[in-house]
This record gives C-alpha cells, structure tokens and sequence, in this order.
C-alpha cells in the first residue's frame, strides 16, 4: 500500500498522564515513520463541570505511580507540589486553545508541541491556562511568541479546540492516550496505554500486511 494513502490520528489530552507516560513510544514510533501525517487530537478530558481542583481527583497519585513503573516517565517536583497543594483547576479547554495556537505556525511539528506542552505541566508544574506556558514553548521552538499568544487569545483557537472535541466524540474515541491508524475510509486502532513502540510497530506490521 502506498504511504501517502495511511495517515495517524493521536487522540491526547494535555492533561492526561497516561498520555503523558505514552509519549515516550509515540515518539521513537513517530520518528521511525517520518512518511507517515501525523494529526494531534485533543479529547477534552477536563471540561465543563469536570473543570475542578486537582484534589477532586484522588486517583491521580495512585496513576502516576504507575505510570512511572510502567513507562518510566518523570513527574517533576514543581508538579508534585501542584498535586500535594491541591487547587490547582485542569481545564483541557484551554489546553487545547494552546495546542490549537501552536500548531497554527507548524502543523508539521503538532506531537511535538503537544509533547512540550505536557512535560510543561507535568515536570516544570505549569499552568495550561496561562499565556506565558506558551510563550515559552513558542521560543524554545522557534515560533512568534508574539503570533503565538495572539492566535492563543482570539476566539479562533476556542473555535479549534471546541473542532477537535467533536472530532474525537465522530470517531467514537474514550479513552487517552489513543494512536490510529486512517488507511483509505477505515479507521484501525494502533495502541495507546504503556504500549512500547516495537508493540506499535508490530501492530502497523500486521494491520498494512
């Protein structure tokens, strides 16, 4: 089958640290398979009335154990302190404004951004709500901060973010971390959750066979 004929969907919240923890695979998966787009999605795992302190989430120290015995991903210590204060709101809304802003300006480099924009959170402690999180991304990857935090504020990367929500529910996806495969009309699911990227390969190896 041609290449150009099989695109991946990742379906990611920024919020999400099993995501977090998969990103690890998806990258050394992605790399090994520049012929293969790449579109980022996000899920809106923390909207509406789910917008609350991170304490109304007691499960969340319990999961990040386990993510780091099962992938290996670092939580740092300014994000343990978030988690230990408590009040801290996740609001995957405008976590995605942010994605939505960044990959604006380089639609080619969406994982890596949405990467950057996780271990901001979830090792340097940073807030997804605010401007400055993603000023410094913009100018650790050669963006227009300036652009960047325009586009940020503008009711286009609301319009964006609320696009890929609807986007997810079409493609019946619930659970994040979510990596499939677009081959022609058929949507096929790659992996997720502490899958390594040989597992990943294997699956692809299999599914285009």
């Amino acid at each position: 089958m041609n290449p150009k004929e099989l695109t991946l969907i990742y379906v990611w919240d920024a919020y999400c640290g099993w995501c977090y923890g998969f990103s690890k695979s998806l990258q050394a998966f992605h790399e090994n398979h520049p012929e293969l787009a790449l579109t980022v999605l996000s899920g809106g795992l923390f909207v509406n009335n789910k917008k609350l302190p991170i304490a109304s989430f007691p499960h969340i120290p319990e999961a990040n154990k386990r993510i780091s015995q099962l992938t290996g991903a670092e939580f740092g210590a300014p994000y343990q302190r978030l988690l230990e204060e408590g009040t801290f709101v996740m609001d995957s809304e405008a976590a995605a404004k942010g994605l939505s802003a960044l990959r604006f300006f380089a639609p080619e480099r969406s994982y890596y951004l949405a990467s950057s924009i996780q271990h901001a959170f979830y090792y340097e402690g940073k807030s997804l709500s605010d401007p400055a999180t993603y000023r410094e991304i913009a100018i650790a990857n050669n963006l227009d901060p300036e652009a960047v935090l325009a586009r940020f504020g503008d009711v286009a990367s609301t319009k964006d973010a609320h696009a890929d929500f609807a986007k997810v529910q079409q493609l019946g996806v619930q659970g994040y971390p979510t990596l499939l495969l677009q081959k022609g009309d058929e949507l096929i699911g790659l992996g997720g959750g502490v899958m390594t990227a040989e597992k990943i390969e294997n699956r692809l190896r299999s599914v285009i066979s």
